[in-house]
C-alpha cells in the first residue's frame, strides 16, 4: 500500500509562488507516473500536469504551462510542484497521484491507483 502526503500549501497573493511536496510512504516505491490534480471551489478536479518516474518526462495543462514545473527525486520518493506567478483562479485544493501500470494518457484520473488528501492553495488578488 502506498500513501501519498501532500504539503507546501498556503495563502500567497497573486504573482508570488509556492512549492507543493508529494512524499509517498512505502518501502519501494517506482510507479509509472506521477500527477498533481486540482479541484477548485465549485468545479471538477482537474488535471494540472505529470511527470514520468523514469525519465522524468512532463506533462501540463495549458493554463499552467510556463508557470508551473514538475519534478521528482527519486531516492526520497517525492515529486514537487513549483508553482510561479500564481493567479487568483490558481485556488484549488491540490492533490498527488501516482499511476503504477503504464497508461498513455497522463490527465485521465482513472489510470491513477493512489491519491493523497489534498493540500489547500488560496491566491489573493
Amino acid at each position: 500500500q502506498v500513501q501519498l502526503v501532500e504539503s507546501g500549501g498556503g495563502l500567497v497573493q497573486a504573482g508570488g509562488s509556492l512549492r507543493l511536496s508529494c512524499a509517498a510512504s512505502a518501502r519501494t516505491f517506482s510507479p509509472y507516473r506521477m500527477g498533481w490534480f486540482r479541484r477548485a471551489p465549485g468545479k471538477d478536479r482537474e488535471f494540472v500536469g505529470a511527470i514520468n518516474w523514469s525519465d522524468s518526462t512532463t506533462y501540463y495543462e495549458d493554463s499552467v504551462k510556463g508557470r508551473f514545473t514538475i519534478s521528482r527525486d527519486n531516492a526520497k520518493n517525492t515529486v514537487y510542484l513549483q508553482m510561479l506567478s500564481l493567479k487568483p483562479e490558481d485556488t484549488a485544493v491540490y492533490y498527488c497521484a501516482a499511476a503504477i501500470g503504464t497508461h498513455l494518457f497522463p490527465g485521465r484520473q482513472a489510470d491513477y491507483d493512489y491519491w493523497g488528501q489534498g493540500t489547500q492553495v488560496t491566491v489573493s488578488s
